[in-house]
């Protein structure tokens, strides 16, 4: 141990200090007054940024790190500008520093701004900008720190909308920054819905528009004749996280897929836990006044009925409306009373036990073809205690994620 730490020489003491986190780095803003600028307050930060730095998230070679990537609130117009304060060179034992310039410019689009002068002269233009396509849903929050209701606007855009395609291209930056897994989408296939949230403000006297964040939805072709959308992208922008608009944009094309007699039911594409939570809430919030959801129907175990109730009046897939099903039949159920939980816990346990039961026949297969001695009782004993426990733990797990989803709804 000694021996390695004298190992570190002072050149690799040195280099080390020229390492940065570019989560840190990254600094992002939504700018609507000049005064943004300069305010820390309205910076913030990346969750992610391995997709651009690679999986450790660092950027080498510069001391004091600055990657600015600042928007202009509505159309999302770009100032994108480096600063550090010092930097490696040649003289450093050849090493070279990170071109980050060239790694940010392969995700954000040509036409940026790179000094301050020139992106501030656009915002003065921010007046002229109008939200894309058709407006499906108007809703307003009230804002503490104001002290007044501010009105939310959701629309339903195309790329056949004036500029609408270079401004997706400004907005979708973003997923690289707070979605894990992002990926840009094609966006010359038709089969997208674009759903976008926007906040009415006022400026000087004139009322212009800041983007909150977006849903992007696929509609995949069901034979013969319908269409299922899934859900592909969902961003709400960290300024406005926590507001409840995920949940607004989430119900708003729910109710705008509704109307269509041709959509099947809406899924979605290998949704987040934070996803799941906001689905659970929304759909559960829509099923409730369901007739089939009625507390008396709830206690009779999950049917049928609720399965096309909900897929014809809301577009909810079967998995969804199970889910539903049981978050709203614990709202119905009095865990205090031993009957009534032990019936809700079995109810549970039979829908989670399903992939145990699959992988025990796997498994039962598969022992067909070892040898007898190379299996004992002993086995199948281990496999139950362990699936029992797995089973008590994922009951509890949901249970909670339940009462969080009723809590919500009780507030609504």
């Amino acid at each position: 141990k000694k021996f390695f730490s004298s190992g570190l020489t002072a050149m690799e003491k040195k280099l080390a200090e020229y390492k940065c986190n570019t989560n840190e780095a990254i600094q992002l803003k939504l700018v609507r007054f000049p005064e943004d600028l300069e305010d820390d307050n309205t910076t913030f930060n990346p969750e992610y940024s391995h997709q651009v730095f690679g999986d450790d998230e660092v950027a080498f070679g510069y001391k004091g790190l600055k990657i600015l990537l600042y928007y202009i609130a509505g159309n999302l117009s770009t100032l994108f500008r480096i600063e550090y304060t010092s930097k490696v060179n040649e003289k450093f034992d050849c090493v070279e520093a990170d071109d980050v310039e060239s790694k940010i410019r392969e995700i954000i689009p040509p036409g940026f701004c790179t000094n301050t002068d020139d992106f501030v002269s656009l915002l003065e233009k921010e007046v002229n900008f109008k939200p894309f396509g058709m407006l499906l849903h108007t809703y307003s929050v009230h804002n503490e720190e104001a002290g007044e209701d501010i009105t939310y606007q959701i629309y339903k855009a195309d790329m056949t909308c004036p500029g609408f395609r270079e401004y997706h291209e400004r907005l979708q930056t973003f997923l690289m920054w707070f979605i894990e897994t992002a990926s840009f989408i094609d966006v010359d296939d038709e089969r997208w819905n674009y759903f976008l949230v926007f906040e009415k403000y006022n400026k000087d006297g004139a009322t212009l528009f800041a983007t909150v964040g977006y849903m992007t939805v696929y509609n995949y072709y069901v034979y013969p004749d319908k269409t299922r959308p899934r859900v592909s992208q969902m961003l709400i922008l960290p300024p406005f996280q926590g507001e409840g608009h995920g949940a607004q944009l989430l119900e708003t094309v729910h109710r705008y897929y509704m109307s269509s007699p041709t959509v099947l039911d809406i899924t979605a594409e290998d949704p987040s836990e934070n996803y799941v939570k906001l689905r659970d809430f929304v759909l559960a919030k829509l099923c409730q006044d369901l007739l089939c959801f009625s507390p008396g129907k709830l206690m009779q175990g999950f049917s049928q009925e609720m399965v096309m109730e909900a897929q014809q009046k809301l577009k909810i897939n079967k998995q969804h409306t199970r889910r539903v099903y049981e978050i709203l039949r614990l709202r119905a159920t009095d865990m205090g009373d031993a009957e009534q939980s032990r019936s809700y816990r079995l109810d549970i346990k039979r829908r989670l036990i399903g992939p145990y039961k699959k992988k025990q026949r796997e498994l039962a297969k598969m022992r067909r073809c070892l040898r007898p001695e190379e299996l004992t009782n002993q086995l199948n004993q281990i496999d139950l205690n362990m699936q029992h426990e797995q089973l008590e733990e994922s009951f509890q797990q949901l249970v909670s994620d339940y009462r969080r989803v009723l809590e919500r709804l009780a507030q609504a």
